[in-house]
């Protein structure tokens, strides 16, 4: 059994060593010496994993590897390293970091695959970004809003603010990424589900559904559509929101009043970690806090809410005063089926 284990150590510590840095985007041929490195599980798409490894090894010589993989092989591969010798002792592990959504980082810290780190950093983010006891620590969220096209706006007396108030709005043409093509129309489903109960979520959606020209695969679909004036508001996530306001599309961003989901990213340190690798990558979570990270993805087109209200980043973000849903939904996966199968029969396809 050791012997099984000690080559599976090995052989994760080669492709994280040797492999998961070009895929990171880590510059190999720099001239400056790289005085260490950070091996760290992620759910982020390779390009934004990538961003985050070229900047920090710039201004910290500290090479991040990261390890792109879907949340349940990250939950897989946790509980593997989690094991003992015959001695009892943990057996340690090269993968000192997870950088993910936060439900498989709850998900991590109630099976003992993570461990506390709170710094004076992660003291100022506020409490519902961030586990109570320290296990992980939220860094960005990216909330559902109402992309608007600006020239529509200014065709009508108001434009909706609520969910109840766009299910009810006549005439406006909407677009909507399909709830099947992606994880944030799905928690934004189970989100209002638990904030309203499945009736009024489900005549919300019964009501937005009559105006829909199309249900997108992509998360931006919406957005481009919108701006291009092919329909006049969509649902969407406030980051492809932002940057196609960025790139020049003529769009006014609409934070629901009466709330919204978002999904939620954030980092945990990995329990069987060495001590040395758990300290350089408690560094990096707390940079990841900071604005540096944030100007290095925006400057790259990617636009997140920070969690940390000191940063310069937040401060500049419009919609602070912004409702979110801070009901924290824990459906089966027979129950979020169950709730996707009812409005793909009842609501998608009527």
């Amino acid at each position: 059994m050791r012997r099984r284990l000690s080559v599976f150590f090995f052989v994760l510590l080669l492709v994280a060593t040797f492999g998961v840095s070009i895929m990171a985007g880590a510059d190999q041929s720099t001239d400056r010496k790289v005085l260490g490195q950070i091996t760290a599980y992620t759910t982020l798409p390779t390009e934004t994993a990538a961003i985050l490894a070229d900047e920090y090894e710039r201004e910290s010589r500290i090479r991040v590897n990261f390890i792109p993989l879907a949340a349940e092989n990250i939950e897989n591969r946790l509980q593997t390293e989690i094991v003992t010798d015959e001695k009892g002792l943990p057996q340690k592990t090269p993968v000192s970091l997870v950088l993910a959504d936060s439900r498989l980082l709850e998900r991590a810290a109630g099976k003992g695959y993570v461990v506390p780190y709170e710094s004076e950093t992660s003291d100022s983010v506020p409490k519902n970004f961030k586990q109570e006891n320290g296990f992980w620590t939220g860094i960005w969220y990216d909330p559902m809003v109402f992309a608007v096209n600006a020239d529509y706006m200014k065709t009508v007396p108001r434009t909706p603010n609520t969910w109840q108030e766009l299910a009810e709005f006549d005439g406006a043409r909407i677009g909507v990424t399909d709830f099947v093509a992606a994880d944030a129309p799905q928690n934004l489903l189970y989100s209002m589900i638990a904030r309203f109960g499945d009736k009024q979520a489900y005549g919300v959606w019964r009501g937005i559904h009559g105006n829909v020209v199309q249900y997108a695969k992509y998360l931006s679909t919406p957005v481009r559509q919108t701006g291009m004036g092919e329909v006049d508001i969509s649902v969407a996530v406030a980051s492809e929101a932002m940057r196609y306001m960025e790139n020049g599309y003529p769009l006014k961003i609409v934070y629901p009043a009466d709330g919204t989901s978002y999904m939620l990213t954030g980092t945990a340190i990995i329990a069987n970690a060495a001590p040395e690798d758990r300290a350089t990558a408690q560094k990096f979570a707390d940079w990841l806090l900071g604005d540096e990270a944030q100007l290095a993805l925006q400057k790259n087109g990617f636009y997140f809410i920070p969690t940390n209200p000191d940063t310069v980043a937040y401060k500049n973000f419009g919609g602070r005063n912004l409702v979110l849903f801070d009901e924290k939904w824990y459906y089966t996966a027979q129950e979020r089926h169950d709730f996707l199968d009812r409005w793909m029969k009842y609501i998608r396809f009527q």
